[in-house]
This record gives structure tokens, C-alpha cells and sequence, in this order.
């Protein structure tokens, strides 16, 4: 007779070598699914209050079909990060949309490991996972957004003190954004909003 433990899943009438078995290909694609996202690290040493202040999102790849049909109308936006007392970030974000310039704040939230964050989608109604892979802090910064929906999804985004940013620096995130397996269709840097966010914000 099998082990009655709900944690287990059990065929009435079978072994429990059968069990074990279950349990442990589940538990090896658990870690499996872990690892892969596991193996997506963040700056070494992130250091948020020299990471704190304005940022353009010049660069953006990201592969989901409602995306795609609307990324000719994609502009540069803007966002500041304000580091708050316990380890959050309000993360104020300026973007362009056909009814004029408007801005969003998002809370991310601190977790055990300097320069992961994660929030919570109001939008998706989803936890999701913010990672600072690498930044110098004077220049730019590459941010991959992770999230489970009816499939992983992931975004790589490229922020940049400035607008316009060296052709170096647009490359390696080109570079970065293919080997996380997006198409070159979906890799995208658009034009600067005229306007957005409005001066004296």
C-alpha cells in the first residue's frame, strides 16, 4: 500500500517505488526550472543608492504577441528611482500613450539578493521579478524582467542616463537580448518622446 502523505501523488493500487519515483522527477524539474532562472545573476556588489536617479528606457526587447502588433508606436521613456528607507524602490516611470504624456509609480520590492526586486503587476494581476544584470551606474543598465503567465515570459531592457548612448554599449545589450533567445524582430530601440515627461517634472 502506498504512503497516504498529501504531498505525494498516488495511483490507488500502485507501489510506493512508483511514488518515490513520481516525486523525485518532480522534484528534478522543480530545480531544473529553478536553475535556468537561477542562472540569470545580477551585478556584482549592487549598490542602490549610486544606482538612484533618472534612467531613459532606450532599449527594449520582448517577444509577447500583443507587444509586437504595437511596438511601432514604442518611444524612449523615463523613469526615476527613488530608494526608500527599507530597501524598496518607488519607481516612477513616464510614458507616452495616444491620450498625451502620463506617469505610473511602481513599488519594488527588496528580496535577500542586492539588485533583484520583485512587484506586483496590478495590470496581470502577477509577482514579477526585476534584476539589475549589469549597470556602471554613470552610463547604463541592462534590467530583465522575469514573470510566469500561461508561460514564462521575459523582457531585457536597456536604461541609459542619457537618450542617446554609445554604439558599444547598444550593442552589448543586442548581444545580451539575443543569447536570451529573442528574435532580432523583437529587439528594439525607439525614438525619444517629444515632451514626456513634461519639463519642470
Amino acid at each position: 500500500m502506498c504512503l497516504s502523505d498529501p504531498e505525494y501523488f498516488t495511483i490507488p493500487g500502485c507501489s510506493c517505488n512508483v511514488t518515490m519515483k513520481i516525486t523525485l522527477v518532480s522534484i528534478f524539474l522543480l530545480l531544473l526550472l529553478t536553475d535556468v532562472h537561477a542562472s540569470v545573476l545580477p551585478q556584482k556588489n549592487f549598490d542602490l543608492q549610486r544606482f538612484a536617479g533618472s534612467w531613459y528606457r532606450v532599449g527594449l526587447a520582448y517577444d509577447s504577441p500583443s507587444f509586437l502588433r504595437h511596438k511601432s508606436k514604442l518611444t524612449i521613456s523615463m523613469g526615476t528611482v527613488e530608494p526608500k528607507e527599507n530597501g524598496n524602490v518607488n519607481m516612477t516611470m513616464w510614458s507616452l500613450s495616444s491620450s498625451g504624456c502620463y506617469s505610473k509609480v511602481y513599488i519594488y520590492r527588496k528580496t535577500p539578493v542586492p539588485g533583484v526586486f520583485t512587484y506586483y503587476s496590478t495590470r496581470h494581476r502577477r509577482v514579477k521579478d526585476i534584476t539589475v544584470v549589469e549597470t556602471n551606474y554613470t552610463e547604463y543598465a541592462l534590467v530583465l524582467k522575469h514573470k510566469k503567465f500561461n508561460k514564462e515570459f521575459t523582457q531585457v531592457a536597456l536604461y541609459g542616463r542619457t537618450k542617446k548612448l554609445r554604439t558599444e554599449v547598444m550593442e552589448k545589450f543586442r548581444l545580451y537580448a539575443t543569447a536570451q533567445g529573442f528574435p532580432k524582430d523583437s529587439i528594439l530601440t525607439p525614438p525619444a518622446a517629444e515632451n514626456c515627461p513634461p519639463s519642470g517634472s
